[in-house]
């Protein structure tokens, strides 16, 4: 990672990283969201080389002014935002999960962090979920101090029970607790039929949340003007498949039963109580597809 540090004021670091951790790539759309709207300034790169298995995720080929060849390594980039308005600065990770030497790969972002003064790191993620589209997006988090935590709920914020494998943002943030670094973990449930396409409302709702936590004030509208257009297409679609408004149903049915204590969902994984959603996906996608493809074409 590059070095060249500027003097940041008690900075928050913003982890997003695309993966497992990022269904529907909420968590990575929601990082570059601030980036543009911060106008966050690039100042460092993690190195891919010791991190990234590239037949796994290959470097790409684009042509450049003058048809010369450049080659794109996968890259996690880190931003700052600096503000002489705000009580402090943020830094921003985004980029790509690592194949290789993630306890290497979060030591590298620690050791970054705190020799930049950070007192809080944020991480963002999103996993699939038995949710219904048409009912209000569901945030689950937890927070190692708890004060946060106690913040986090009354952002209506779900704590997480979460149990089994995970990814490189858990390993974070568990580096974060034996270093006591105090963080906060904000994961957006994505509907798993709908999972492939990004996802703006989930980003939104994210974006709403970590604004309300840190007392940020972001201008959301034309994001939430996409994510009503999101919403408009998939209504569209569902209500010309008999069997995915079926399946809809039957989610919101189920959403409107649980109790807040019973209603974790299951991250990438389907209800047995549910009929197989595989249909209503491809279904869904494909429609998806087409609509984007129209979009594109010159009106004549």
């Amino acid at each position: 990672m590059h070095r060249t540090a500027p003097p940041l004021r008690s900075p928050t670091l913003i982890v997003a990283l695309s993966g497992w951790n990022d269904a529907a790539e909420v968590a990575t759309q929601a990082a570059r969201f601030l980036v543009r709207q911060w106008d966050a300034e690039k100042y460092a790169e993690i190195d891919p080389e010791t991190f990234f298995v590239f037949t796994e995720t290959r470097p790409r080929v684009r042509i450049t002014d003058g048809a010369q060849r450049r080659l794109d390594w996968p890259r996690n980039d880190v931003y700052v935002r600096r503000d002489p308005h705000a009580e402090r600065d943020f830094i921003i990770l985004v980029g790509s999960e690592p194949h290789l030497r993630w306890r290497t790969f979060v030591s590298t972002v620690l050791d970054q962090a705190e020799s930049l003064g950070t007192a809080l790191v944020v991480t963002l993620g999103g996993l699939l979920a038995d949710v219904p589209h048409s009912r209000a997006v569901r945030l689950t988090g937890s927070a190692t101090d708890p004060h946060l935590a106690e913040r986090l709920g009354r952002l209506n914020v779900r704590s997480s029970r979460y149990e089994g494998p995970t990814g490189v943002i858990g390993v974070l943030n568990q580096f974060c607790r034996v270093r006591r670094i105090a963080a906060v973990s904000l994961w957006g449930n994505v509907p798993h039929y709908i999972n492939h396409s990004p996802n703006p409302r989930v980003t939104a709702a994210l974006l709403r949340r970590l604004s309300g936590l840190l007392d940020l004030d972001l201008e959301l509208v034309e994001l939430e003007e996409e994510a009503a257009q999101f919403d408009a297409q998939i209504a569209e679609a569902i209500s010309r498949d008999p069997e995915a408004r079926a399946y809809v149903q039957k989610l919101e049915e189920r959403d409107e039963t649980a109790s807040d204590e019973d209603a974790e969902p299951n991250m990438a994984q389907e209800s047995s109580d549910l009929p197989t959603g595989e249909e209503v996906v491809r279904q869904l996608e494909e429609f998806l597809r087409r609509r984007g493809e129209n979009e594109e074409e010159p009106q004549s």
